[in-house]
């Protein structure tokens, strides 16, 4: 499954978040840190939720980017 990560810039380093995956977030230092901490925890997140019988949600938000004069 692929699941979309919301990555923010933070002073400290940066976080990010799983919108389909309520209350999946990690932080780290570097975008790299960040971005395997959430494979961690996302692995963690779906673990969780077969260990406690739930489904698994199907992933449905996307990402994209729109141009606008500034």
């Amino acid at each position: 499954m692929r699941f979309v990560i919301v990555v923010e810039k933070t002073d400290t380093g940066y976080s990010a978040y799983a919108p389909d995956l309520a209350g999946c977030v990690a932080t780290g230092d570097t975008r790299d840190e960040v971005e395997q901490a959430m494979h961690e925890a996302i692995e963690f997140h779906l673990d969780g939720l077969k260990l406690e019988g739930f489904e698994i949600p199907e992933p449905h938000s996307y990402a994209t980017y729109v141009s606008v004069a500034a």
